[in-house]
């Protein structure tokens, strides 16, 4: 193993480094989603079938976390990284030249099989170059991209698709991938080469049993989940595959998706924290743009920057909290940030039509603020009770839970809000009959008659808009909670080591 870096400059252009090329990946998670619209024209596709194009490089990236322990071993950290961002670059490249949409899912696969190792790989790095004593300051600048990015990602989506097209969402890689091409030559030295086996029953239960997991949580919703015989026999056979992968990393305990390391306590709690944290994250990341598009009718642009302070409040308070990390207990700063997630989320849950937009970034900053004070320590506390070598495989399996939390978390919220919207859609919409004096109250205001045509749909219109805001606070409530049965786990979490 190479030794860590002696001084603070080459630790400081290492940092700069990882920052960049991971925001870079990171962003493309969520970047095109504002631009699928426009997509659909140009690559001849359906509302259903443009989706594609989000569900093809997350399952892709789901698929090949794993792996990046192993590849580690296999091929070093400075080599990994350089080819992991090079193809990534080169995969962008054709995303933005693809003509039809068979073309844009076969490159956005390989975006996503070349990405998904820069995030664990990130992580393995910093942890290695900086001392123990300073792993949490590296952990809270690192922090600043997996945070900010999903947040970044729909705002420069819908500035470049507004002012130049959709193809720049992917054409702006390549001058910031030539960036990072250049800073990995020049300061990454790290190469943890090994040998290594390939067990390639565990590969392929791995990659099938995720991928079609993957599958269903993105596709699910729009299928009506079990009423479709595809998610159905795709659950099952996700499930099958899942325990025999399980049971054989176990058996083997290989480098490839290396979950008997789950048995390390704090890593195992704090794969559940992150998950669960992600399913909350992803959520309201998945609901804000819905309410404000769809139901509020702000334009793309200005929904983005309306949401963008919450990733600036994530960064400032990660600026703060860096040198902190090394001397307070970390479960009290989860804590911390587990209540500003919970309070900015129980906030957003008293919206109404009339909502002002302050009160649509004040409760965001607040919980903007809280994601850092989470992810950032949890990160640490994962990682610091296991020996030097199982880092990267450490970092791998904490990855792969964030990422299928954020799946799972957007299934879940759209599932729910759908069914909360019917519900409350049938519920108001039983009690508007004729003999309704409520009804008769507002036909006379608003000088109509009951059977005017204009009313009834003038009435419709209401009745939708009402069902729907009422969906969208149910759902806030449900992650209010989520956040806060997350502190029942802080106590599970070993004290890491303070300076």
């Amino acid at each position: 193993m190479n030794p860590p870096m002696k001084n603070s400059v080459s630790r400081q252009a290492v940092t700069i480094t990882i920052i960049i090329s991971s925001l870079m990946v990171i962003i493309d998670t969520t970047v095109a989603n504002v631009a699928l619209p426009d997509m659909m024209g140009s690559l001849g596709a359906t509302s259903n079938q443009i989706t594609w194009v989000l569900t093809s490089f997350t399952m892709a990236e789901a698929i090949c976390i794993p792996l990046a322990g192993f590849l580690t071993r296999r091929l070093g950290e400075r080599k990994l990284l350089l080819y992991s961002i090079g193809g990534f670059v080169l995969m962008s490249a054709f995303c933005g030249q693809a003509d039809s949409l068979m073309e844009m899912v076969f490159f956005r696969v390989f975006q996503g099989v070349f990405g998904a190792s820069v995030i664990p790989l990130s992580q393995s790095i910093l942890m290695q170059v900086y001392p123990k004593e300073e792993q949490g300051r590296a952990m809270a600048l690192f922090s600043i991209g997996v945070m900010v990015g999903p947040v970044l990602g729909p705002v420069i989506g819908g500035i470049l698709t507004e002012h130049l097209n959709w193809r720049w969402v992917f054409y702006i890689n390549l001058p910031v991938g030539v960036v990072c091409l250049f800073l990995i030559f020049k300061n990454i030295r790290i190469s943890n080469r090994g040998k290594t086996s390939i067990d390639w029953l565990l590969i392929f239960t791995m990659a099938l049993g995720i991928g079609l997991l993957q599958m269903v949580l993105s596709q699910g919703n729009e299928k009506n989940w079990f009423s479709s015989n595809l998610i159905l026999f795709s659950t099952i056979a996700s499930v099958l595959l899942i325990a025999v992968f399980v049971f054989r990393s176990f058996y083997t305990r290989g480098e490839i998706a290396p979950v008997w390391m789950l048995r390390d306590r704090n890593l195992g709690v704090s794969c559940l924290m992150v998950s669960c944290f992600a399913v909350g994250t992803f959520g309201v990341l998945q609901l804000q743009p819905m309410l404000l598009q769809e139901l509020l009718n702000y334009p793309v642009e200005t929904s983005g920057f309306i949401m963008a302070p919450r990733g600036i409040a994530s960064a400032v308070v990660l600026i703060m909290a860096a040198p902190l990390m090394d001397k307070l207990d970390n479960r009290i700063m989860i804590f911390v940030g587990l209540v500003l997630n919970a309070t900015g989320v129980w906030q957003m849950s008293r919206y109404s039509l009339d909502i002002d937009p302050f009160w649509i970034i004040l409760p965001s900053v607040i919980q903007g603020a809280g994601l850092g004070l989470v992810f950032a320590p949890l990160s640490k506390m994962a990682f610091s009770t296991l020996r030097p070598e199982l880092i990267p495989g450490g970092t791998a399996m904490f990855n792969l839970c964030r990422t299928i939390g954020s799946s799972i978390g957007i299934a879940v919220i759209n599932t729910y809000f759908s069914y909360e919207k019917q519900l409350e859609w049938q519920s108001l919409g039983g009690s508007l009959s004729p003999d309704n004096p409520l009804l008769q109250a507002y036909a006379k205001a608003t000088s109509e008659t009951m059977t005017d045509i204009t009313f009834i749909g003038h009435i419709a219109a209401l009745l939708k808009q009402q069902s729907a805001i009422l969906a969208f606070v149910h759902c806030f409530t449900l992650l209010t909670f989520i956040y806060l049965l997350l502190m029942l786990l802080l106590p599970c979490l070993k004290r890491a080591g303070l300076s």
